[in-house]
């Protein structure tokens, strides 16, 4: 059956479209506007499979997006797509607004003209919409939204016009919010990421303000078992938290990755420590996060596979085996890297 997925060259969506690929009931086709984010070398080799087409579009683009549903007519919609970083949304609200509302908004109308009976509009949201947590408690489906910063209002409003196609035109929808993932292919704009690569090239690390921001820790790979558990086996209608049940205060974190990434170097333990520096905090930062997992695991009998240490040191690990990766980004030669099929 047809699938697509938007947003598949980026961090999860690449995951995704990995861990779709190895079952051979679904063709992907991964729709991805190749942004910043957006980066071929996640997928590099996976164009030869004969179950996957890459289609390069923008989901802002309402005539190409109804043009493709009528073409390709998708069963399924796994929309990840999605403008996501918090400091970018502060710098410029616009295009947050553009991508994840329009963008969502555009999917929504051609999948209502197009969709099959047992199709299922699957769209991944973010714990963030629900505002922060005091010192206690946790996120569950029931929650209200409260969204802090422009890119947290501007997914709250995506999932509200998913709910609303689901009751205004009976469309099957479902609605996932994810805590913090990580892990390896995740754009170096990113806490983890940052913090690796300063450790490796003995740079500063900033921490915003006193370091005491929490949140909920989710390993990529085990959110793409969720989303395929989900679109599978998920009550259309339903929302889904999906967390990692790794809740670290930033400092905390950070003294892991530091331990663990001068172990890997052979440097002696603590040796980075001094690198830690605090930064001005920014605006809107919520304190803390943190999922409830109790539905999703009751229900679909789902859990995360990976503690955090076991996840941070794999992903320290890929990190360190694959620079060439990063400095692609960071040169800026990652640009200049096409699908080609």
């Amino acid at each position: 059956m047809n699938v697509l997925i938007t947003g598949g060259a980026g961090f999860i969506g690449s995951h995704v479209v990995k861990h779709f690929l190895t079952d051979s009931r679904y063709h992907v086709f991964n729709l991805d506007k190749l942004t910043y984010a957006g980066n071929p070398n996640n997928l590099a080799g996976f164009e030869k499979n004969a179950n996957y087409t890459f289609i390069h579009g923008d989901i802002t683009d309402a005539s190409f997006i109804q043009t493709l549903f009528e073409k390709y007519a998708f069963k399924h919609v796994i929309h990840l797509a999605a403008e996501s970083h918090v400091d970018r949304s502060i710098e410029d609200p616009f295009v947050f607004a553009k991508t994840n509302i329009l963008g969502t908004l555009n999917l929504l109308h051609s999948f209502k003209a197009t969709h099959q009976k047992g199709g299922i509009f699957y769209h991944i949201s973010t714990d963030e919409v629900y505002g922060t947590l005091g010192e206690t408690g946790l996120f569950t489906e029931s929650t209200p939204y409260q969204p802090n910063s422009p890119y947290a209002a501007s997914k709250a409003s995506s999932d509200h016009f998913v709910r609303a196609y689901a009751e205004t035109y009976k469309l099957p929808v479902i609605i996932s919010n994810c805590s913090n993932n990580y892990g390896p292919n995740q754009f170096p704009e990113k806490f983890i990421p940052v913090c690796i690569q300063a450790i490796v090239n003995s740079k500063t690390i900033p921490i915003y303000g006193d370091g005491n921001y929490t949140r909920d820790w989710l390993y990529v790979e085990d959110h793409a078992r969720a989303i395929k558990t989900i679109l599978e086996e998920g009550k259309p209608g339903e929302t889904y938290n999906i967390g990692g049940l790794n809740e670290w205060k930033n400092m905390d974190l950070v003294k892991v990755l530091i331990r663990e990434t001068d172990k890997a170097l052979g440097r002696p333990e603590g040796a980075s420590l001094p690198l830690i520096t605090f930064v001005k905090d920014r605006p809107g930062h919520d304190k803390r996060y943190a999922i409830d997992n109790a539905k999703i695991m009751r229900e679909l009998q789902w859990k995360p596979e990976h503690t955090f240490e076991q996840g941070i040191v794999k992903t320290i690990q890929w990190y360190l085996s694959n620079q060439q990766w990063t400095n692609a980004i960071l040169d800026g030669s990652y640009r200049n890297t096409i699908f080609k099929r």
